[in-house]
């Protein structure tokens, strides 16, 4: 019983770091709005963000705790996984500079 509790722990610690491959295959409603140069036009940027971070607010937008219906609806439809996918693809990003 130890050994299967140590490798659900594992699985659920793997699960909880995401694929970031996963996440950039997800990202293209989000650059939509949210700009991959890290630029803020009115739209916050979610650019290297640390994965605890990204995980909590998208959290938070799914049990509208925070508001914004576009974010609310859409972080609804997003499982854990894609969650933390999506945190470990834009946590990896550094801001860029704007096209010119």
């Amino acid at each position: 019983m130890t050994a299967l509790m140590a490798g659900l722990t594992m699985a659920s610690a793997a699960h909880a770091k995401g694929d970031r491959a996963f996440g950039e295959y997800l990202s293209a409603e989000c650059v939509t709005c949210h700009q991959l140069t890290g630029g803020f036009a009115g739209i916050p940027p979610i650019v290297g963000w640390p994965d605890e971070s990204f995980v909590a607010v998208m959290n938070e937008y799914k049990l509208k705790q925070r508001p914004n219906a576009v974010m609310q609806t859409l972080a609804a439809r997003l499982s854990d996984e894609e969650i933390a996918a999506l945190a470990a693809y834009f946590g990896s990003l550094a801001p860029r500079p704007a096209a010119q």
